[in-house]
């Protein structure tokens, strides 16, 4: 199973406060990502497209960082999913994408 990371800032005070509410949001995620038909890393990839696609720097920078470091995913795997970015939402998101692989490729 994967580890219970989740990037939104609220969920360590959920976890504390809301510890139902937490347990729900992790059952959630457990059913979500399941690997019965696409694997984990193809989710993933999945995960960073769509959060590109919206332009939401902090989750894209944060799928990227775990896909790399979890499951060893590559700049040119990302590279791909950011095509698919640039020919479905545009320029915009497409070269927001790039800015935060290439800045976290610098680290």
């Amino acid at each position: 199973m994967k580890e219970e990371v989740f990037f939104g800032e609220g969920m360590a005070k959920t976890k504390t406060e809301y510890p139902d509410l937490y347990k729900a949001i992790v059952g959630l995620n457990e059913a979500i990502y399941t690997g019965k038909a696409l694997d984990y890393k193809a989710q993933k990839l999945i995960a960073i497209g769509i959060n590109a696609a919206t332009s939401d720097d902090r989750a894209t920078k944060k799928q990227m960082m775990s896909g790399m470091l979890e499951l060893g995913i590559t700049k040119d795997e990302i590279v791909d999913v950011l095509r698919v970015v640039l020919l479905t939402s545009g320029m915009p998101p497409f070269t927001k994408g790039m800015k935060i692989l290439y800045e976290i490729l610098e680290k």
